[in-house]
């Protein structure tokens, strides 16, 4: 059974405190996954003072480069003055925001740390992918890191594999025994693909899990479109006491392999009616006879 989890992509700012309260309601099961650059660049910020309860794990990004990053970084040397991208994932930069996301949210140790978005990046995605690896496996050694993955929205469709994720990491660290252990995708009725190919036994969710990586769904809502989106008949037939939003997440927490659902959302209702969705999950045959209906609109 998938685990639910709080986004903070869409979060408005004044509910953050309230939707990281609601998280951390089972503590066993509590989590939240931000960026530096998520609410306009003030996530970590507006985080916290929510975060100070130690029972909430927390999973952030290294990657993208906002105005006031930029500015911080080239003047503490992790970036050239004539940088001009707005995506870096050389190790002098992953070091310093790993280190500048665990002061502003105030942990002496981060539980997750994805590399984000490598198909942003200016350079080839490997050459990035081993720079970051690099990086983040020191910052595992000194402490400061639990483990390290790849969050991706179109990475996993041709770009590159899990194995090669895994095959790279291996050889970075010198072992097999490597601290990259963890993916996130895009998983829902609209980016189906991942669970369909998770029905067969193939793609990333399926060789991320055949490895013990953790899998986080993200977007069950495609950016809140789905629950317009969803007909009744479509609803009915996943489970007719859901509404459809909370149909659309059970629809991400029941793709085999995905270990938690990453739900961005205001409304402490919201969240709940989530969470109770997440109790069930759907068997295969439900699962392909909606991607069946899926397919034949």
């Amino acid at each position: 059974m998938a685990h639910l989890g709080l986004g903070t992509y869409r979060v408005k700012p004044t509910a953050v405190g309230r939707m990281v309260a609601a998280a951390g309601d089972n503590p066993d099961t509590a989590w939240v996954d931000t960026a530096p650059g998520y609410l306009d660049g003030e996530a970590h910020a507006l985080l916290k003072g929510p975060l100070g309860r130690p029972e909430i794990s927390v999973s952030t990004k290294v990657g993208y480069i906002g105005a006031k990053t930029a500015e911080a970084a080239q003047r503490d040397g992790a970036l050239s003055a004539s940088w001009a991208a707005a995506h870096c994932l050389d190790a002098a930069f992953v070091r310093w925001q790993c280190d500048r996301s665990r002061a502003e949210l105030g942990r002496q140790q981060l539980d997750l740390v994805f590399a984000h978005n490598p198909e942003s990046n200016h350079r080839d995605p490997y050459d990035a992918l081993r720079t970051a690896f690099e990086a983040l496996e020191e910052q595992v050694s000194a402490g400061h890191l639990g483990a390290y993955g790849v969050a991706t929205w179109s990475g996993f469709d041709g770009l590159f594999t899990v194995p090669e994720l895994d095959s790279l990491a291996a050889d970075v660290a010198g072992t097999p025994d490597h601290h990259c252990r963890a993916i996130q995708l895009p998983v829902s009725l609209v980016k189906a693909k991942p669970i369909e190919q998770a029905l067969s036994g193939q793609g990333p969710i399926a060789e991320a899990a055949h490895r013990g990586w953790e899998v986080y769904a993200s977007a069950p809502l495609h950016g809140g479109e789905l629950p317009d989106i969803v007909t009744p008949e479509l609803r009915d037939l996943i489970d007719p006491r859901l509404n459809p939003a909370e149909a659309s997440v059970l629809i991400a927490g029941s793709c085999p392999g995905v270990s938690r659902v990453l739900l961005s959302t205001s409304s402490v209702t919201h969240w709940h009616e989530a969470r109770t969705a997440l109790k069930q999950t759907l068997n295969a045959s439900t699962l392909m006879r909606v991607l069946h209906v899926l397919d034949s609109d």
